[in-house]
């Protein structure tokens, strides 16, 4: 693609297409939609080595771009995680379908019966990096909630994310869908991002899914409503009413689990009465399992740490390392969480009820935790089969973002021949 001139009348014609295809995905029974996504789940396993066969080119694309190991493993696809996007292909196809949900409804003393339901956004666009997994995840979605999508993944993850769209264009095909209801962007070029943050009119809604400056760039260009996605900078508090055990057991598995996904944790705050009692066995884990463990203050004493450094904290570090400090008490560890967290998720670790409380409503991060790892911040393990990002904003979508939330909704008034004085 030679100038944004080029991106913009590519992504106007997508977005054309995807118009057209949004009007019918509106009034498309709900079982039109389950085929299309049981179809693309059946496509998908289907196509298992040339899934991986399209991965591994993307594999080498990432090596010699010198992508971390955390990005190559995002980027990664084997039998186990295509079992799982077939899984959550599945798991929204079997959701119940919100358009034309009731949300609320009463009777006017004027005679009038007002109706709130779900309808269909129209269509949405999707910006995203590496994790070749969100192009199914964002499709399915989408379809499910009656929207048209357009797909931009990572210029790292194009070949997997062609096999795995092709998959979707399969079902919807089979289904007797249009084809265009789930388009990917079929080039590396920036400038069809900005074109794509540009296309007023044609698409409705951004869902950027990324790093800081894809999500920055985002924030800054675009001139439709964007679902803002930042940073998973996560933080487990250890407090003084910690049990040992369930701490050390949360604290590996949300830093250690997987390094490179948004809810793993990033900073460790310790209460002082708490590591005065039990001592380092939590820092001596994630320094076995080879975590480097960024210390500030006494912990920096303990064998094996590194010291902290200012702007270790508040860093979304998405590798094998950790930021972590003592502090006294759950109010100041709010007061980090304030000042350094960026609203994605927080887990307290207590068997204290009121101080949990307080945790819960003194900060208003999307997600908030107790005595859970932060790797549940997923919206397959909330329930939603596949989540297309953790919206971190306050407005319309919070937290993971499933069909449901790519919904808004109209009123529907009913009268009988009912007139306004």
């Amino acid at each position: 693609m030679k100038d944004l001139a080029e991106a913009e009348a590519l992504i106007t014609a997508m977005g054309q297409d995807a118009r057209a295809a949004a009007v019918e995905l509106a009034q498309a029974g709900a079982e039109r939609k389950y085929a299309a996504l049981i179809g693309a789940a059946y496509e998908i396993r289907k196509r298992v080595p040339e899934i991986i066969a399209a991965n591994e080119k993307d594999m080498e694309f990432g090596r010699a771009k010198g992508l971390s190991d955390a990005m190559l493993d995002r980027l990664r696809l084997d039998d186990d995680r295509l079992r799982g996007i077939e899984d959550g292909l599945r798991a929204v196809a079997e959701q119940a379908d919100p358009v034309g949900q009731v949300i609320s409804e009463w009777d006017r003393p004027t005679g009038l019966h007002i109706k709130r339901v779900r309808t269909p956004i129209g269509v949405v666009g999707v910006i995203y990096e590496s994790r070749p997994n969100v192009t199914a995840d964002a499709g399915a979605l989408a379809l499910k909630a009656g929207n048209a999508v357009i797909l931009r993944g990572g210029s790292e993850s194009l070949h997997s994310s062609q096999a795995i769209h092709a998959c979707m264009v399969e079902g919807l095909r089979q289904a007797k869908l249009p084809e265009k209801a789930i388009q990917l962007v079929p080039t590396r070029d920036r400038e069809a991002v900005s074109a794509m943050l540009g296309a007023q009119g044609l698409i409705d809604v951004i869902i950027p899914r990324g790093g800081k400056g894809l999500v920055g760039l985002v924030q800054r260009e675009a001139r439709v409503p964007v679902f803002a996605h930042l940073e998973g900078i996560c933080h487990v508090y250890v407090d003084r009413d910690a049990d040992p055990e369930k701490a050390r057991r949360v604290v590996l598995n949300a830093k250690t689990r997987r390094t490179g996904i948004c809810g793993a944790a990033e900073c460790l705050l310790i209460d002082w009465q708490f590591y005065t009692k039990h001592g380092a066995a939590i820092i001596e884990d994630l320094l076995a399992a080879g975590v480097e463990v960024r210390a500030d203050g006494e912990l920096a004493k303990l064998p094996g740490t590194v010291k902290a450094e200012a702007d270790d904290f508040g860093r979304e570090f998405l590798d094998s390392i950790i930021a972590t400090k003592l502090v006294d008490g759950v109010d100041e560890a709010i007061a980090h969480i304030r000042r350094y967290g960026s609203q994605h998720t927080e887990s307290i670790l207590t068997q204290n009820d009121a101080t949990a409380d307080r945790f819960f409503n003194s900060l208003d991060s999307a997600i908030l935790m107790r005595n859970a790892s932060t790797q549940f911040a997923d919206g397959g393990e909330f329930g939603m089969g596949a989540e297309i990002g953790i919206a971190t904003g306050k407005m319309h979508a919070r937290g993971p973002v499933g069909a449901e939330q790519l919904t808004t909704f109209k009123y529907l008034v009913t009268g009988d021949g009912t007139i306004r004085d």
